[in-house]
C-alpha cells in the first residue's frame, strides 16, 4: 500500500487587539526596568509582570496551524511562536463529508446545519480565495486553508468529498 505525505503550515493572522496588547506590554515593561534602575524598587515586580504578560502575548499572538496528511489521516497542529506544538484535531478521510472550497455551489446543501465553525486557516480572505471548509461527521464544520498539493493528496482518495472549484 502506498502511503501519501502532504504537510502544509499556514500562518495565522494576529489581530489588532493582540498587537496592541502585546506592544503595550512591551512598553511598560521598558518604563518599569528604567523606573528600577532609578530606584524605584516597587517598579521591579509591575516590571516582571507585565513583562511575563508580554511574553505570554506574543507566546499566543505569534500562531501557525500545521496540516499533515498521512495514510487517509488529517492532522491539524498548532505552533506557538515556532517553540510550542500542540495538537488540535485528527481528521479521517473515510468521516469526512465534503471539503470544499469556501465559496464552493457544492456547500449550498450544508449552509442550513447549525454547527460551530472551528479556524485552522490563515484568518485571511484572499483572492481569489484559498480557505476550504471540512464538513466532519455531521456536526464539526473546519475552516482550512489548505496547498493545492494537500487537497490534490485527498481528492486520490476520496475523489467524491473533495471539490476544487
Amino acid at each position: 500500500m502506498s502511503e501519501i505525505y502532504v504537510e502544509c503550515l499556514v500562518k495565522s493572522q494576529t489581530g489588532i487587539w493582540g498587537k496592541f496588547a502585546q506592544m503595550l506590554l512591551v512598553m511598560l515593561t521598558v518604563v518599569f526596568g528604567l523606573l528600577t534602575l532609578m530606584g524605584f524598587w516597587p517598579a521591579f515586580f509591575a516590571g516582571l509582570l507585565t513583562g511575563v504578560g508580554a511574553y505570554f502575548t506574543w507566546l499566543h499572538t505569534n500562531i501557525e496551524y500545521e496540516y499533515l496528511y498521512l495514510d487517509r489521516e488529517l492532522t491539524v497542529d498548532k505552533v506557538m511562536a515556532k517553540t510550542k506544538r500542540k495538537r488540535q484535531a485528527v481528521f479521517e478521510v473515510d468521516r469526512m463529508e465534503i471539503l470544499a472550497p469556501i465559496k464552493s455551489y457544492h456547500l449550498d446543501s450544508y449552509k442550513n446545519r447549525t454547527t460551530k465553525v472551528t479556524d485552522y486557516s490563515s484568518k485571511i480572505e484572499e483572492q481569489p480565495d484559498s480557505r476550504y471548509f471540512l464538513y466532519y461527521e455531521g456536526n464539526k464544520k473546519v475552516l482550512l486553508n489548505p496547498s493545492p498539493e494537500l487537497v490534490k493528496a485527498i481528492k486520490t482518495v476520496a475523489p467524491r468529498k473533495v471539490f476544487t472549484d
